[in-house]
């Protein structure tokens, strides 16, 4: 079984006057290119937190550095920010 590959919560996805919690900014560790986060896309995102746990799909890429936007079912919580995903499948 391979390593797991975790990421960080940047920022939700945000316009000019709104802000949608439902998808979220993910910088994965080692993915530092739009071609390396380009492969990563319609694979599964994981955030745990005690019993919750928020399932999304990686939907894009946002960027030349390798940042992807991640489509969560429900919306994610602030207190998410700055915390770690998995990716699974």
């Amino acid at each position: 079984m391979s390593q797991p590959i975790y990421g960080t919560i940047l920022n939700y996805r945000i316009g000019i006057g709104t802000q949608n919690p439902k998808e979220c900014l993910i910088q994965f560790a080692h993915v530092n290119s739009a071609s390396l986060a380009g492969q990563l896309f319609n694979r599964k995102v994981v955030w745990k937190q005690g019993n919750s746990k928020l399932i999304g799909t990686i939907a894009g890429v946002h960027g030349k550095k390798g940042v992807v936007r991640v489509k969560f079912q429900k919306g994610v919580p602030g207190q998410a920010l700055g915390t770690t995903v998995e990716l699974v499948e």
